[in-house]
């Protein structure tokens, strides 16, 4: 066996037999939890950044990737002043077909070496800029794989596909669901978090567990407990099934934090109660939330005038709402999603942003506002940074083979992006940045 083949042997064979910590780091270059705030290097931990999920597809060496571009993009949101990127580490190979392709999970125990190499690149470029990586290791949603395609793997009942009229999305949302007591799907899943978390980086030549550019690992982008018909009879699954899964995380990683993705209360059955019990476990250091005035029915883009006021008076109850339930549960929490469409809801570059640049202009000053006066509120990813990205077709739809955008396949390409050019956007994320940067170096950890 090669000298790195047994260290890493070693490693691995201290961390299964109960001696994780062992392999705790004393290295102040993580992040850490102190009181209701992040710390980093024993000061306040302050930041502003963006989703941006397909960072491993553009840094795969494959049709897919362009490492060039990811250069560029890192470099372009580096001189912004955006250190926090929300990316992703695992997509599987789905039956429903607005999902993402090419897939890091063809099936089970069967990867696409090339872009897990494509996350190794990404992760070593972060850390040239001394960014930070909040990394999601499931999708509730059907859009990459995720909780379904487990299921379909590891037969859980008829598979439902919500595009499917007869099937639909209040059927698709239980069946997912159903993927948190589904043992051998979760046998298996951990399994993948365990090739993911001790993974070996080529580029930087160490494992991820002792990568500091790492911030969090988390769970799965928006886990809820099922649609509102079903999900309160299996909430003990849900429940259970954060807590474990954040224990085994941590096992396995003592350095990083863990947190769920949860989009907040309405992700939580439209319950305060169960948003915080899905964060009271002592595995989950942090909690999350998500702000989508469109998807909640809050804003029309194609009614600006009528809908804006509402939607902004909304989006600001919604976000106080969880800075109480954050300090109940005495957790830092992050605003780790939040966006609006173009005016009217066009998707091109260079077209209106209007609504858009007052939202974020009035949701930032609140988040600025709230962590000066020593609120939880940690910091916020926008959904999202698509950069030079352009959508190609002439229904907006993203085809397998196109640029990516920060909108997802099953979204059209260009509803949320904030492109290279938005310069409005991006002058209110500077000046923004600036004022959070200040926090910085002011000590509010023990307000």
């Amino acid at each position: 066996m090669l000298k790195k083949e047994l260290l890493a042997a070693i490693i691995l064979f201290i961390l299964f037999q109960g001696c994780s910590s062992m392999l705790i780091k004393e290295n102040n270059n993580f992040i850490k939890v102190k009181n209701t705030h992040l710390e980093l290097n024993s000061k306040p931990y302050y930041f502003t950044g963006t989703n941006f999920w397909y960072g491993c597809y553009l840094g795969s060496q494959t049709n897919q990737g362009n490492r060039e571009r990811l250069i560029r993009e890192l470099d372009n949101l580096k001189s912004i002043g955006i250190t926090n990127l929300r990316i992703m580490a695992s997509s599987e190979d789905s039956y429903i077909q607005k999902s993402l392709k090419p897939t890091i999970q063809n099936e089970p125990n069967v990867f696409n070496d090339d872009l897990l190499d494509g996350l190794d690149f990404l992760i070593s470029e972060m850390k040239k800029r001394d960014m930070r990586a909040v990394i999601f290791l499931n999708n509730y949603w059907e859009w990459s794989g995720g909780m379904a395609v487990y299921n379909k793997w590891f037969y859980n009942g008829k598979v439902i596909d919500p595009y499917d009229t007869t099937q639909g999305w209040a059927a698709f949302m239980d069946y997912t669901a159903s993927f948190y007591k589904n043992e051998k799907a979760n046998e298996y899943f951990r399994k993948f978090i365990k090739k993911i978390v001790t993974r070996e980086n080529p580029y930087t030549k160490q494992f991820y567990f002792e990568e500091p550019t790492i911030m969090a690992w988390e769970l799965a982008n928006e886990p809820r407990a099922g649609s509102l018909d079903n999900g309160f009879a299996n909430l003990d699954n849900y429940y259970k099934w954060i807590d474990e899964t954040a224990k085994y995380i941590h096992f396995i990683d003592p350095n990083h934090l863990v947190t769920t993705g949860s989009e907040g209360v309405i992700g939580s059955l439209l319950k305060e109660d169960i948003f915080l019990n899905a964060h009271e476990s002592n595995y989950i250091d942090y909690a999350t939330f998500h702000l989508w005035a469109k998807n909640w029915n809050w804003f029309d883009a194609k009614k600006n005038n009528e809908t804006y006021t509402t939607a902004e008076k909304n989006a600001i109850e919604y976000f106080n709402q969880h800075m109480i339930l954050s300090r109940k549960l005495n957790k830092p929490i992050v605003l780790e999603e939040f966006g609006l469409p173009r005016d009217n809801e066009n998707y091109n570059s260079g077209t209106p942003t209007s609504a858009r640049d007052k939202y974020y202009e009035k949701l930032l000053s609140v988040v600025y506002d709230s962590a000066s006066a020593g609120a939880p509120i940690a910091g916020t990813n926008f959904w999202a940074w698509t950069g030079e990205g352009r959508g190609k077709n002439d229904d907006n739809f993203w085809r397998v083979g196109d640029p990516f955008t920060g909108d997802p396949p099953h979204e059209p390409q260009g509803i949320n992006s904030v492109y290279d050019t938005d310069v409005t956007i991006i002058n209110i994320l500077k000046n923004h940045l600036a004022k959070m940067n200040i926090l910085n170096e002011i000590n509010l950890i023990n307000k």
